[in-house]
């Protein structure tokens, strides 16, 4: 499950929470990977971007109380865009495409 979450902030201090949010995130049991990212074409504009073993995963992590402590904040100021993805299509460098079922299928 991928989760990608858009921010507009332009307050100095949004690295830093999404930086504790992401920490918080990442200790959590099924995270694999994320990330904090801020638009090349707009300073004000930023991804939170995570990646999970499975939706289950996520949704254990948002119920953490570190979680709820550092990232629920950050996320309540997210907008309102949808925010969770399936892979469906994964290829690693120099690999070939594999192709995944839809659980929505």
């Amino acid at each position: 499950m991928i989760s990608v979450t858009h921010f507009a902030a332009a307050d100095d201090g949004f690295a830093e929470r999404a930086r504790a949010a992401l920490e918080a995130l990442a200790a959590r049991p099924g995270y694999l990977r994320g990330t904090v990212g801020r638009s090349t074409d707009d300073t004000e504009r930023w991804v939170l971007i995570t990646e999970w073993h499975n939706v289950g995963s996520y949704r254990r992590a948002l119920g953490n109380y570190e979680v709820k402590l550092h990232a629920t904040p950050l996320l309540a100021d997210a907008l309102d865009l949808p925010s969770a993805f399936e892979p469906l299509i994964e290829i690693a460098p120099g690999g070939v495409a594999v192709l995944k079922q839809s659980d929505r299928s």
